[in-house]
């Protein structure tokens, strides 16, 4: 069986919760529908710029089915199906798949500051989680795990794992990295990918990656960058790259994941960006700073939901 291809811009939807902090279900359809008229490729959903870690394991269900269903096959959607266990995360990405994701999106197995295992039991991972799916796997590069990957062992991963195809990297270096694991794992690597809220876009682009998993407040803006550049013309990526720049600089370094809700709440797309506690409530000086360069952009967030 052929893998799919997915290119393009796949933002991280947030989780919306109300002002109590419980789910708000609605408002989460209004935040899918507002990606999606964005000009969104696709969305991932439950990643770490989705809170998933503060989501109880019914929560999660939850949130996939409800999103699944409402999107009815629009789009293509990544679910982030990361748990240290080999079984629950296998368990995980087969309910995913069987509500209708496209792709799921894992990190290796840690848990807290210490606790890693060898690459030895993260290729075993994997592999436990490819043989319970029939759908990609994108394998999430991250930091936050705190576990090397290197290109090589990637590439091997691709060669042998049957649905190891997509690779989200955002480690320093991506594009460098990109470039190796293209060159080493042919076309065993369907979709090298950029993330990161496309902060080093345009090298990684370079480097060859063929998708943009992004923050979720304006895919309208990442797509004039990414659509320009994959039509030839580099330039004009450029130019409005560094047109976008601030913005994706001001969510990489000062937001993080509170930006998205703050640019939905200030266009009316939602009601409430609550972050569950024990995250803290976006300093006003620095919301004020987020919508000053938003405004300069004018992207869509900030006039769908009025």
């Amino acid at each position: 069986m052929s893998t799919p291809i997915y290119r393009g811009v796949f933002p991280v939807a947030p989780t919306i919760f109300d002002e109590n902090g419980k789910l708000d279900l609605e408002g989460q359809k209004r935040a899918i529908d507002f990606m999606i008229d964005a000009g969104s490729n696709g969305i991932c959903i439950l990643a770490n710029f989705s809170e998933q870690f503060v989501l109880s394991d019914e929560e999660r269900v939850l949130v996939q089915d409800t999103v699944l269903k409402h999107v009815a096959g629009r789009i293509p959607v990544i679910v982030t199906t990361t748990h240290f266990g080999s079984q629950i995360c296998a368990e995980r990405s087969r309910a995913a798949q069987d509500a209708g994701a496209a792709m799921v999106m894992v990190m290796p197995p840690y848990h807290g500051a210490t606790f890693r295992v060898s690459e030895k039991q993260i290729y075993e991972f994997y592999g436990r989680v490819s043989d319970a799916i029939d759908i990609p796997i994108m394998i999430q590069d991250a930091p936050v795990a705190g576990t090397p990957l290197s290109a090589p062992f990637l590439a091997r991963m691709a060669k042998e794992i049957a649905n190891v195809s997509y690779f989200k990297i955002e480690t320093a270096g991506a594009a460098s990295k990109l470039r190796e694991l293209i060159e080493l794992g042919g076309d065993a690597v369907v979709g090298p990918w950029d993330g990161e809220e496309a902060i080093t876009l345009i090298p990684d682009l370079d480097g060859g990656a063929t998708g943009a998993m992004t923050g979720g407040g304006y895919p309208d803006g990442i797509r004039k960058i990414v659509d320009a550049y994959f039509a030839g013309d580099t330039e004009k990526a450029a130019e409005l790259y560094m047109q976008w720049l601030p913005l994706i600089n001001y969510e990489n370094r000062q937001c993080g994941l509170a930006a998205c809700k703050a640019l939905m709440l200030e266009g009316g797309v939602i009601k409430s960006d609550m972050l569950r506690h024990p995250q803290a409530p976006m300093h006003p000086k620095v919301r004020e700073g987020l919508l000053r360069v938003a405004r300069r952009l004018d992207p869509m967030v900030l006039s769908w939901g009025k």
